[in-house]
C-alpha cells in the first residue's frame, strides 16, 4: 500500500500486534486488512478503557479545569453526548430513562467520588446511589447527595460553542437548579472545557490501539482503489461506494458517514474545490484521477481518511509525471501545516501560520481539519472550514492539548501540465499530537494507487 509508515510498526510480530492492539489472524493470507476482534472481546476491551479512563482521565481534568463537582443529566432517546462515552459498550441504548452521574472530587488523597443517580449501577465503575423505594423522587434524590457534598463549582452540560459539550437540555436544566436550590445552583458553572478535554483526550490504551483501527481502514481502501473492485468503463463512482458500505458490514465494523467517491478527469472536468454537493454517480474511466473519502468505526474509535487512485490508460504503467507531483505537493502541504502545531496554540493560529508558510512556498492551500477520536467531527479545535479560511470563531479558538487526534485534512490546488489544468488533491490521514509533535497513526499516501 502506498503509505509512510512509522518504522516501529513493521518491527511488531504478529503476535505482538494481536497482544497490544486487539487483532486476531487474518484467515487468508492475501487479505490485506486486519481482522479485529469478536464483538464480545471488543466489548470488554472498550469497558477496561472506561475503567481507565475514569480512575486516571477523569481526576486530572477536573483539577485542570477547577471543577469539584460535575453532574451530568440525560433521557432516553435524548442523550448526552458525553454521558453515552461513560457506560458500558452493551448499554445501546445509554440513558435508560433518566439517567443522572456525580462525579465529587475529595481531592488527592481520596480521589473522585463516581455516583450514579439512577435505577442501576452504571456497569462496575459508577455505583447506583438512588433507591426509588426508599425515595421516590430522582430530583430529590439529587439534591440530598449534593447538598451533603457542598461542592464550591457544580459544573453541567452547557455550552454555546461546542454541540458536543451541549448535553443538558433545557427542561432537564430547569429541574436541576429546582432540586439543588437557589445556593447551589448560583455556583452552577458550564463543563464546556471539561465536557471537551474528556471527549479529546486519548489515552494510552487507546492510542496502542488506534494504528491498527487506520491501518484497517487504509486496507480497505487499498483494495476499493484496485482493480479488484474497479474496471474501467463499468464500474460507476456509486458502485465503489456502495462496496465499501458492504465491506464494512462484512467485517462488523461501522462508519460514521456515507463514503464519497468522486473522479477528476482531463477535458475541464478537474474539482473546482467546491465542497456544497457531491459529483453525481458516474462511470470511472480511463485516464481519471479517482477521490475517496472514508470512514470506520469500532473500538469507539472513528477513523476519516482521503486518498486518491490513478487509472492507467491502455499502454501506461503509471501516472503522469503532473499528477504524482501534484501528490508530492499535497505532502509539503501536510509537512507544513503539521509544523506549526503548538501546545496552546489555537486553531485559527495554527490555521493562519499554516497558509502563511503555503504562501511562502506559493501552494494554493485550503485547510479543514478536525479533532477525531470518540467522534468523527470530534470536540476540540476547529483548523479551518473549507469555506473559512480566515478563522472559525468560537471552536477555533479552543487551544491545542496534549493526547488529541485529528483527521488531518486539507487540499492543494496544482496545474498538471499533462492535462492543462489544475487538479486539486484532497488528502485527509489520522495522527496523533502528543504535546510536541504530531505522528501519522498509520502513516500517510505519498505514491498514487493505480487501477491497472
Amino acid at each position: 500500500m502506498p503509505t509512510e509508515r512509522p518504522a516501529r510498526l513493521a518491527a511488531l510480530t504478529l503476535g505482538a500486534v494481536i497482544a497490544a492492539r486487539g487483532l486476531v489472524p487474518t484467515p487468508a493470507a492475501e487479505d490485506p486488512v486486519p481482522a479485529l476482534l469478536p464483538l464480545r472481546e471488543r466489548a470488554a476491551l472498550r469497558d477496561r478503557w472506561l475503567a481507565h479512563r475514569l480512575d486516571t482521565l477523569l481526576p486530572a481534568l477536573m483539577r485542570r479545569e477547577g471543577v469539584d463537582c460535575w453532574v451530568l443529566v440525560a433521557r432516553e432517546y435524548n442523550e448526552d453526548p458525553v454521558l453515552a462515552t461513560m457506560v458500558p459498550s452493551a448499554w445501546l441504548e445509554t440513558a435508560r430513562r433518566r439517567t443522572i452521574l456525580v462525579f465529587h472530587d475529595r481531592g488527592p488523597e481520596q480521589g473522585v467520588e463516581r455516583l450514579a443517580v439512577a435505577r442501576y449501577d452504571i456497569g462496575d465503575a459508577i455505583a447506583g446511589s438512588w433507591s426509588p423505594e426508599e425515595q421516590p423522587d430522582q430530583w430529590a434524590r439529587l439534591g440530598e447527595l449534593l447538598r451533603e457534598r457542598d461542592p464550591a463549582r457544580l459544573a453541567v452540560n452547557t455550552s454555546s460553542t461546542f454541540a458536543l459539550a451541549d448535553g443538558l437540555s433545557k427542561s432537564e436544566h430547569d429541574a436541576l437548579v429546582d432540586a439543588v436550590g437557589p445556593e447551589l445552583a448560583a455556583r452552577i458553572v458550564p463543563a464546556e472545557r471539561l465536557a471537551v478535554g474528556w471527549l479529546e483526550t486519548r489515552t494510552a490504551p487507546e492510542l496502542e490501539a488506534y494504528p491498527s483501527l487506520v491501518a484497517v481502514a487504509h486496507g480497505i481502501i487499498a483494495e476499493g482503489l484496485s482493480d479488484a473492485v474497479i474496471t474501467p468503463g463499468e464500474t460507476t463512482t456509486e458502485d465503489v461506494e456502495w462496496w465499501f458500505r458492504e465491506e464494512v458490514a462484512a467485517r462488523k465494523l461501522d462508519t460514521w458517514f456515507h463514503p464519497s467517491v468522486s473522479v477528476q478527469r482531463a477535458g475541464g472536468d478537474a474539482r473546482d474545490g467546491s465542497f456544497a454537493s457531491e459529483d453525481a454517480a458516474r462511470p470511472i474511466e480511463r485516464g481519471d484521477l479517482v477521490h475517496v473519502d472514508f470512514g470506520i468505526v469500532s473500538l469507539g474509535l472513528h477513523t476519516d481518511t482521503q486518498q486518491h487512485a490513478y487509472v492507467l490508460r491502455e499502454g501506461e504503467t503509471d501516472a503522469p509525471d503532473g499528477l504524482k507531483r501534484a501528490l508530492a505537493v499535497g505532502n509539503r502541504l501536510q509537512d507544513l501545516f503539521l509544523a506549526e502545531f503548538r501546545t496552546g496554540r489555537t486553531g485559527n493560529e495554527i490555521l493562519a501560520a499554516a497558509l502563511a508558510a503555503a504562501r511562502a512556498e506559493d501552494i494554493d492551500a485550503t485547510i479543514y481539519t478536525h479533532p477525531l477520536g470518540l467522534h468523527g467531527h470530534a470536540a476540540g479545535p476547529t483548523i479551518g472550514l473549507w469555506d473559512r479560511q480566515d478563522g472559525v470563531p468560537g471552536t477555533g479558538d479552543h487551544p491545542l492539548f496534549p493526547d488529541t487526534c485529528y483527521a488531518i485534512e486539507l487540499n492543494a490546488a496544482v496545474h498538471v501540465p499533462e492535462w492543462d489544468e489544475t487538479v486539486r488533491i484532497m488528502l485527509e490521514e489520522d495522527a496523533h499530537f502528543d504535546g510536541e509533535r504530531v505522528r501519522w497513526l498509520d502513516g500517510r499516501q505519498t505514491a498514487l494507487h493505480l487501477v491497472r
